[in-house]
Protein backbone atom coordinates (compact mmCIF):
# COMPACT_ATOMS: atom_id res chain seq x y z
CA UNK A 1 0.00 0.00 0.00
CA UNK A 2 1.09 3.37 -0.62
CA UNK A 3 -0.35 6.65 0.72
CA UNK A 4 -0.93 9.39 -1.41
CA UNK A 5 -0.94 13.02 0.01
CA UNK A 6 -3.42 15.61 -1.33
CA UNK A 7 -5.59 18.32 -0.19
CA UNK A 8 -9.14 17.70 0.86
CA UNK A 9 -10.76 21.17 -0.43
CA UNK A 10 -10.84 22.43 3.54
CA UNK A 11 -7.72 25.02 3.22
CA UNK A 12 -4.32 23.58 3.44
CA UNK A 13 -5.59 20.23 5.13
CA UNK A 14 -3.94 17.34 3.55
CA UNK A 15 -5.84 13.64 3.68
CA UNK A 16 -3.82 10.18 3.18
CA UNK A 17 -5.15 8.38 0.64
CA UNK A 18 -4.54 4.83 0.39
CA UNK A 19 -3.83 3.16 -2.75
CA UNK A 20 -3.60 -0.27 -3.55
CA UNK A 21 -0.82 -0.38 -6.59
CA UNK A 22 -0.90 -3.87 -6.29
CA UNK A 23 -4.25 -4.41 -7.68
CA UNK A 24 -4.51 -3.38 -11.03
CA UNK A 25 -7.14 -5.59 -12.16
CA UNK A 26 -5.02 -7.54 -14.63
CA UNK A 27 -4.85 -11.02 -14.06
CA UNK A 28 -1.90 -12.90 -13.73
CA UNK A 29 0.40 -9.49 -12.43
CA UNK A 30 3.12 -9.47 -9.90
CA UNK A 31 2.34 -9.83 -6.42
CA UNK A 32 5.22 -6.50 -6.83
CA UNK A 33 3.96 -3.11 -6.80
CA UNK A 34 3.51 -1.87 -9.82
CA UNK A 35 4.70 2.11 -8.75
CA UNK A 36 7.47 1.88 -6.43
CA UNK A 37 6.44 3.84 -3.05
CA UNK A 38 10.01 4.92 -2.62
CA UNK A 39 9.76 6.98 -5.99
CA UNK A 40 6.94 8.03 -5.49
CA UNK A 41 7.56 9.68 -1.79
CA UNK A 42 10.34 11.21 -3.71
CA UNK A 43 7.81 13.38 -5.71
CA UNK A 44 5.50 13.87 -2.63
CA UNK A 45 8.72 15.26 -0.86
CA UNK A 46 9.13 17.97 -3.78
CA UNK A 47 5.53 19.00 -2.97
CA UNK A 48 4.90 18.25 0.68
CA UNK A 49 1.48 20.00 1.33
CA UNK A 50 0.09 18.83 -1.84
CA UNK A 51 -1.03 22.65 -3.17
CA UNK A 52 1.57 22.07 -6.13
CA UNK A 53 -0.70 19.35 -6.83
CA UNK A 54 2.69 17.90 -7.98
CA UNK A 55 1.98 14.38 -8.18
CA UNK A 56 -0.93 14.39 -9.65
CA UNK A 57 0.11 16.99 -12.52
CA UNK A 58 3.22 14.23 -12.89
CA UNK A 59 1.47 11.14 -13.16
CA UNK A 60 -1.44 12.72 -15.87
CA UNK A 61 1.60 13.74 -18.31
CA UNK A 62 2.82 10.68 -18.09
CA UNK A 63 0.19 8.56 -18.74
CA UNK A 64 -0.78 11.08 -21.58
CA UNK A 65 2.54 10.59 -22.67
CA UNK A 66 2.83 6.83 -22.30
CA UNK A 67 -0.22 6.44 -24.65
CA UNK A 68 1.46 8.40 -27.33
CA UNK A 69 4.64 6.62 -26.88
CA UNK A 70 3.26 3.57 -26.80
CA UNK A 71 1.59 4.16 -30.23
CA UNK A 72 4.61 5.49 -31.78
CA UNK A 73 6.16 2.51 -30.32
CA UNK A 74 3.67 -0.26 -31.66
CA UNK A 75 3.55 1.69 -34.93
CA UNK A 76 7.23 1.32 -35.48
CA UNK A 77 7.27 -1.87 -34.61
CA UNK A 78 4.73 -3.01 -37.50
CA UNK A 79 6.90 -0.95 -39.59
CA UNK A 80 10.10 -2.92 -38.58
CA UNK A 81 11.78 0.64 -37.74
CA UNK A 82 13.60 -0.69 -34.73
CA UNK A 83 15.71 2.41 -34.36
CA UNK A 84 12.54 4.00 -33.27
CA UNK A 85 11.49 1.26 -31.21
CA UNK A 86 14.68 1.67 -29.58
CA UNK A 87 14.23 5.54 -29.63
CA UNK A 88 10.67 5.30 -27.92
CA UNK A 89 11.92 2.50 -25.35
CA UNK A 90 14.74 4.71 -24.10
CA UNK A 91 12.09 7.75 -23.63
CA UNK A 92 9.89 5.65 -21.47
CA UNK A 93 12.89 4.07 -19.50
CA UNK A 94 14.00 7.41 -18.14
CA UNK A 95 9.93 8.62 -17.41
CA UNK A 96 8.94 5.53 -16.36
CA UNK A 97 11.90 5.32 -13.35
CA UNK A 98 10.54 8.92 -13.03
CA UNK A 99 7.22 8.38 -11.36
CA UNK A 100 8.50 4.64 -9.97
CA UNK A 101 7.37 2.40 -12.99
CA UNK A 102 10.23 0.52 -12.26
CA UNK A 103 9.36 -2.75 -13.75
CA UNK A 104 8.59 -1.40 -17.52
CA UNK A 105 11.64 0.73 -16.96
CA UNK A 106 13.77 -2.60 -16.73
CA UNK A 107 12.19 -3.85 -19.71
CA UNK A 108 12.07 -0.80 -21.57
CA UNK A 109 15.93 -0.72 -20.98
CA UNK A 110 16.37 -4.46 -21.88
CA UNK A 111 14.45 -3.42 -25.28
CA UNK A 112 16.72 -0.56 -25.90
CA UNK A 113 19.96 -2.99 -25.17
CA UNK A 114 18.82 -5.69 -27.42
CA UNK A 115 18.26 -3.39 -30.53
CA UNK A 116 20.57 -1.23 -29.68
CA UNK A 117 22.96 -4.71 -30.54
CA UNK A 118 21.22 -5.07 -33.73
CA UNK A 119 19.05 -8.20 -32.00
CA UNK A 120 15.71 -7.35 -33.02
CA UNK A 121 14.41 -11.39 -32.64
CA UNK A 122 15.48 -11.27 -28.62
CA UNK A 123 13.55 -8.44 -28.32
CA UNK A 124 10.51 -9.45 -29.55
CA UNK A 125 9.05 -11.49 -26.25
CA UNK A 126 10.13 -8.58 -24.35
CA UNK A 127 7.98 -6.89 -26.62
CA UNK A 128 4.89 -8.50 -25.49
CA UNK A 129 5.91 -8.30 -21.66
CA UNK A 130 6.35 -4.70 -22.47
CA UNK A 131 2.75 -4.59 -23.68
CA UNK A 132 1.25 -6.46 -20.37
CA UNK A 133 3.53 -4.49 -18.02
CA UNK A 134 2.26 -0.98 -20.07
CA UNK A 135 -1.00 -2.15 -19.06
CA UNK A 136 -0.60 -2.41 -15.40
CA UNK A 137 1.25 0.50 -15.14
CA UNK A 138 -1.55 2.50 -17.41
CA UNK A 139 -3.99 1.19 -14.66
CA UNK A 140 -2.31 1.91 -11.34
CA UNK A 141 -1.35 5.83 -12.61
CA UNK A 142 -4.98 5.87 -13.51
CA UNK A 143 -5.79 4.24 -9.84
CA UNK A 144 -3.74 7.07 -8.26
CA UNK A 145 -4.92 9.68 -10.28
CA UNK A 146 -8.44 8.92 -9.12
CA UNK A 147 -7.47 8.51 -5.47
CA UNK A 148 -5.42 12.00 -6.04
CA UNK A 149 -8.59 13.65 -6.71
CA UNK A 150 -11.00 12.12 -4.60
CA UNK A 151 -8.58 13.48 -1.69
CA UNK A 152 -8.42 16.75 -3.20
CA UNK A 153 -12.48 17.12 -3.23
Amino acid sequence: MLTLQGENGRGLTTQGVMVDLNNSGIEGTATKPVLDAACMAELRALDPDGKAQLVKRVLATYQASLAKLVGQLQLARAEGAWDQVSRVAHTLKSSSASIGALALSGLCADIERLLRAGDSASALPLLELFQAEVARVDAAVGQALQHLQAAAS
